[in-house]
């Protein structure tokens, strides 16, 4: 009896979950998908819980258990669905073949990112914007600074990419460890630094 109204519950706070979503994407602004789907997730999990709060085939204990299965399940759907979506490079590359009619040169890939992902996608206005309501970075007089908790995660994640990625990943038929200090290609000297 107790699985059944779980599940039942469970079946509840999905529908709350994609409720809640649609009427943010569709009604309210949005500055960050993620954040905004997290915030969703909470919502419905809050939401359910409280519907949940006044029956008696739960314990406190079970109930709080619902609730934090619940509020990870939000988290899930947040990473999983549309943050992966809007954010995925592979599902661009997926929509552009079909796009172009199911084929594209694979020598011309390159071309199709530099000319045609950055712009359609607004790449770097999505990912300024992300980093400014994160608190990584400000903007002062046209240059892109990082902020102390931006130097933190900045550190963070160049010691996990280069200690916890893996050394051998194949690309392209290829085992390599480039992607674990893509830096050591960069050029020494560039002319875009802030003074």
């Amino acid at each position: 009896m107790k699985l059944f109204r779980a599940l039942a519950a469970t079946a509840l706070f999905v529908v709350l979950l994609l409720a809640v979503y649609y009427l943010h994407i569709r009604f309210f602004a949005v500055n960050v998908v993620f954040y905004s789907a997290i915030a969703d997730g909470v919502i419905a999990a809050l939401l359910t819980g409280l519907i949940i709060s006044t029956s008696r085939t739960f314990n406190g204990f079970e109930k709080l258990q619902l609730v934090v299965i619940w509020l990870l399940s939000g988290y899930c759907f947040a990473i999983s669905v549309p943050t992966v979506i809007d954010r995925s490079l592979s599902f661009y590359i997926l929509e552009k073949i079909q796009q172009r009619g199911g084929g594209i040169q694979q020598s011309r890939f390159a071309d199709v990112f530099t000319q045609e992902y950055l712009k359609e996608h607004r790449l770097v206005d999505v990912r300024l914007t992300e980093q400014l309501e994160s608190g990584t970075i400000a903007i002062q007089n046209g240059c892109v600074k990082l902020t102390e908790k931006g130097q933190r995660l900045a550190a963070a994640s160049r010691y996990f990419r280069q200690n916890f990625l893996p050394k051998q990943r194949l690309l392209m038929g290829q085992y390599s460890s480039d992607l674990t200090d893509p830096f050591r290609q960069s050029a020494d000297v560039v002319d875009y630094q802030c003074q």
